[in-house]
Parts: C-alpha cells; sequence; structure tokens
C-alpha cells in the first residue's frame, strides 16, 4: 500500500502557501506589536544608518513578497528578495544565537535555515517550470 503522499505539485503549492504565511505573520505581527521602532533601534545599533528606514522596507517586503508568493505570482524574484533578507538576519542576528531557536536555544539559526531551504526550492521549481497549482 502506497504512503499517502501529496504529488509534487500539491506539495509545492502547501510548502510555498506555507512559507507565504509565515513572512505574512512575522511582518503582520511586527506592525501589530508596534515593534518597528525597536527593531529600527536595533539595526541602528548594528551599523545600518537611517534602521527605521530600512525595518520598514523590510516589513513592506515582507508583506508584499508573502502576497505575492501566496498568489504565485513572481516566485523566482520574491524568493531572491525574502532570501537575502533571511540571509541578512541569520548574518545579523541568529548565529550570534546558535543553532537552535527553542528547547536548547534562544533566538538561534535553525527556523531561519529551514525558511532559506524552502525558498531556494520554491524558487527552483519556479524556474523549471514546476509551479505550485
Amino acid at each position: 500500500m502506497p504512503l499517502p503522499v501529496p504529488r509534487l505539485s500539491h506539495a509545492l503549492l502547501m510548502l510555498r502557501g506555507t512559507v507565504a504565511l509565515m513572512f505574512l505573520a512575522h511582518a503582520v505581527v511586527r506592525v501589530v506589536n508596534g515593534s518597528i521602532a525597536q527593531f529600527g533601534a536595533f539595526m541602528e545599533a548594528h551599523g545600518f544608518a537611517q534602521g527605521l528606514v530600512w525595518v520598514l522596507l523590510i516589513t513592506a517586503y515582507e508583506i508584499g513578497g508573502g502576497l505575492l508568493l501566496a498568489l504565485g505570482l513572481c516566485v523566482t524574484w520574491v524568493c531572491a528578495g525574502l532570501a537575502f533578507i533571511v540571509l541578512m538576519g541569520i548574518v545579523i542576528i541568529h548565529v550570534h544565537l546558535g543553532w537552535f531557536v527553542g528547547e536548547h536555544g534562544v533566538g538561534g539559526m535553525e527556523y531561519s535555515v529551514l525558511l532559506l531551504a524552502s525558498l531556494l526550492v520554491l524558487a527552483a521549481a519556479d524556474r523549471a517550470g514546476r509551479p505550485a497549482a
């Protein structure tokens, strides 16, 4: 009896929707919680001039990119931009906190590495003409 595994196109659709939701939730919570200014100050403390502007751009890209990704539009380009944001987050924040996010650590990079890998899979599938549908 075969395992109940979805077809590749359905699996890619689930992955694309999940990744889109992760970015949307991450950015929307930043807006709702009012932590944009705090994140901007953090960016400035780490050498980024105009930290608030950077955070507003990151937040807007995560929301816009999340929506485009959910709709299956401009997938390769959206994934490239989101991957850059994730990679910079790893370098600036998470690598200094270790590997594990929870249980064995706090704020590490394991979740970000998984997001980065997911974005690369989605971009590769889109470029190969295997859009999730």
